[in-house]
């Protein structure tokens, strides 16, 4: 859980230099931070401000599902950031890898957290071979600060450095992304999120022990391909919480009794109803900020529209392994084809031999129905993300995409965020096979008599039998 991080001058190597060159002199170089890298895609851990010390920080940190969390320094009185627009090279999964545009080496780019009050200072240096520009979703700020190219500002062109500087006025969570030749560039990966801890305590937010966040992305790759089609609208076949698939999304993890919040923001084309087991939850807050106690109830699942953010929280009171996932059924598989007939109930038997003397890779695929994905070890493509995959201890999971596990555990250490492996069930607490070779024959109710076509009643005009 601890991620390479890499300081390193964005200005390097000799292509770098000759852009430099052009574009920032060594004496405003010098006056920009250091832009940092990230270059794992496992969970980091909280990032500590420099100068602080153990429970020194003034607010909970957020721990960002497979991201990170972005340093900062002091200078003259505001917090500065760094960000670097560029083209990466995201792992969704282990030998999945996808092209796609981002921040600091990773999409989505990593999470800005600061406190009510700060001011900020960003800087943003652009290495995409077109304009861009960031805009700060939910916040309020001078309206030149808005980042909407062409309307509050210049684009910001391949190989300048443009600062952003306002204070964040309010508490909540919020989002990054250009607004510059957005349906390329969302397409492509380009988000972070940004998260404002309230400077005191606040009448409507919580202190909770575990504070996760992750933004929902989909892409349209197509098998043997590593480019997302950015014109796809709706059709999109990879589905992703913080741009990773399961099963290598990492779990959210917490100590039995332990309050919980979970941030998710949606910049996908499509709604997610978003599912967490064995726990009820509130939504607590929304990018508008924290919501009013009376407005709150119980739920399981809470749908996140496009653009808009939901904050919930729970206490997690049930040990074990629970699932946490889009309640859309397709958005928990991988690279799957929309135009594949539905063949449940086709007999193929005396066609599969001829086939195959044919076809020789043809094999028998849905007349049962797709569980068998889960299992089969289908020759794919290179760089093809199964449609099913994920193995739990008693066999295939067959879920994929927007899918993973809320994992409670007694002994789970405050402030450990390792994963604690499979939850071992206590005697008497799991489903299990029983002997049904002498059940009762089910009872079934009896046809009502048909009466004799001759004597049927037939209805009125009006409408009533006769």
């Amino acid at each position: 859980m601890n991620p390479s991080l890499t300081r390193r001058h964005f200005f390097a190597g000799a292509a770098a230099t000759a852009v430099a060159a052009t574009s920032v002199s060594r004496v405003a170089l010098a006056a920009i931070p250091e832009p940092v890298q990230q270059t794992s895609a496992d969970t980091a851990g909280p990032w500590t401000p420099p100068g602080v010390t153990g429970a020194g920080r003034p607010y909970n940190p957020v721990v960002t599902l497979n991201g990170w969390t972005a340093p900062w320094r002091m200078k003259d009185g505001a917090k500065e950031f760094h960000l670097v627009a560029e083209p990466v090279v995201r792992e969704m999964a282990p030998g999945f890898l996808v092209n796609m545009w981002g921040y600091n080496g990773q999409s989505p780019g990593p999470t800005i957290e600061v406190v009510e009050g700060d001011r900020v200072r960003i800087f943003v240096t652009n290495r995409l071979p077109e304009h861009t520009t960031i805009h700060w979703h939910g916040q309020r700020l001078p309206n030149g600060m808005d980042g909407v190219g062409g309307l509050n500002q210049p684009q910001i062109p391949p190989g300048k450095t443009f600062v952003y500087e306002f204070v964040a006025r309010r508490p909540g969570t919020f989002m990054y992304h250009p607004h510059a030749d957005e349906m390329v560039q969302m397409a492509m990966g380009m988000m972070g999120l940004w998260i404002t801890h309230p400077k005191q305590k606040h009448p409507l937010i919580e202190d909770v022990q575990r504070d996760y966040a992750f933004l929902l992305a989909a892409f349209d790759v197509e098998p043997g391909s590593m480019t997302p089609q950015v014109n796809t609208m709706l059709e999109q076949n990879i589905w992703s919480f913080n741009s990773r698939v399961f099963p290598a999304i990492s779990p959210l993890v917490a100590r039995l009794g332990e309050r919980v919040r979970v941030r998710v923001g949606n910049l996908t084309m499509t709604n997610h109803p978003v599912h967490i087991h064995g726990i009820e939850f509130e939504v607590t807050g929304t990018d508008g900020g924290p919501t009013p106690k009376g407005s709150r109830w119980p739920e399981v699942t809470t749908d996140v529209a496009v653009g808009q953010m939901r904050q919930i929280e729970f206490i997690a009171d049930e040990p074990g392994d629970w699932a946490m996932h889009c309640h859309k059924s397709h958005h928990t598989m991988g690279a799957m084809g929309h135009g594949v007939p539905t063949m449940i109930g086709v007999d193929h038997r005396g066609l599969v031999k001829p086939l195959q003397r044919a076809a020789p890779d043809y094999m028998v695929m849905g007349e049962r129905g797709m569980a068998d994905m889960g299992e089969m070890q289908m020759e794919l493509p290179a760089n093809t993300f199964p449609m099913m995959t994920g193995t739990g201890p008693y066999g295939p999971i067959e879920m994929g995409g927007m899918f993973t596990l809320l994992k409670v555990r007694a002994g789970q250490k405050a402030g450990d965020y390792s994963d604690p492996g499979w939850y071992e069930m206590p005697p008497g607490t799991q489903a299990r096979e029983v002997d049904n070779g002498n059940a009762p024959a089910p009872t079934r109710p009896t046809a009502p008599a048909q009466p004799a076509s001759g004597n049927a009643r037939k209805p009125s005009a009006s409408g009533h039998a006769h």
